[in-house]
């Protein structure tokens, strides 16, 4: 019957021959196990410092000075997180932070759709010079600015407020080019269906691309979010008070201070990374989704 399946004139491959081609070359399956082992070690090397600082989070100051050092702590305590809250406003400061961080990441969301919904359906005048300058901010330094911002918030009295920690970053030339990216990959056909059943630009906008681009929405506010989430140099500037500085600002304060304690700096870590993990996590498919949207047309 093997005979009668293959080409008039085509020799049989032998059993033991096609048992072969399929049987897994010694050398393939040792240059997989080395390249899963060497994964597995540069994982371990990336999450030990995250896993130690969780541990340490708990540990008496005792066993965090012990040599060798010790890797688990042997009496779960709290007191690090109650003395780094105390040390210095770290609740107030906390607030301070989700506010800001949650203001920016809304007020650019906004922007961005705005300014890339007009760079793709609007018929606008020299739209290609200007979507040029949109993508020349992201070249100048942030550090080359930084002193005309504080001046022009300063002088306008905008210093040591919300306004002035957020001002600054309400729009975003980033945001911008990858909405456009993504939005310029809707259906021209579609626009039309949705012009002709009488849905004009804030309509279509909101009831129709902002739905369908989600995980470009979703990727762009993770990354929105752990940028003004992890901001230090700004708030530093711009404020005055305690009550009035991030959490970035109060960890550096807890790092400082005379009486520093390794325990309260770590609690005060653990605090500031938790809010970044749950993005990090829980928004892994959204970034990787929304960032590669627009790579391949």
């Amino acid at each position: 019957m093997t005979a009668a399946l293959t080409e008039p004139g085509a020799p049989a491959a032998p059993a033991p021959a096609r048992a072969a081609r399929r049987r897994v070359h010694p050398r393939s399956a040792l240059a997989g196990a080395a390249v899963y082992l060497l994964l597995l070690a540069a994982a371990l090397t990336v999450l030990f410092p995250v896993y130690y600082v969780f541990a340490g989070a708990f540990m008496r100051p005792d066993e965090i000075a012990a040599y060798p050092p010790a890797l688990v702590p042997h009496s779960v305590t709290g007191r690090n997180f109650s003395g780094a809250v105390h040390a210095v406003p770290l609740v107030r400061q906390y607030a301070n932070s989700v506010l800001v961080a949650g203001v920016i990441t809304a007020a650019q969301l906004f922007t961005s759709v705005l300014a890339a919904y007009a760079f793709v359906f609007l018929p606008l005048r020299a739209r290609k010079p200007v979507f040029g300058l949109f993508l020349a901010t992201l070249m100048v330094p942030w550090e080359s600015v930084v002193i005309p911002n504080y001046l022009t918030l300063s002088g306008w009295g905008l210093g040591n407020t919300y306004f002035g920690l957020v001002l600054p970053f309400l729009a975003s030339g980033f945001g911008t080019f990858l909405l456009r990216q993504s939005f310029r990959q809707f259906p021209a056909e579609l626009r039309d269906a949705a012009r002709i059943d009488g849905a004009g630009h804030w309509r279509f906008l909101w009831r129709i691309l902002v739905p369908l681009n989600r995980p470009v929405l979703a990727a762009l506010a993770v990354y929105v979010f752990l940028s003004a989430w992890n901001q230090y140099f700004w708030p530093l500037i711009i404020t005055r008070t305690a009550e009035m500085q991030t959490l970035q600002i109060g960890l550096s304060t807890l790092r400082d201070s005379e009486m520093a304690d390794p325990g309260l700096i770590l609690a005060g870590v653990v605090l500031s990374l938790l809010p970044t993990l749950a993005l990090v996590v829980f928004g892994q498919r959204f970034i990787v989704r929304g960032l590669t949207t627009g790579a391949v047309r």
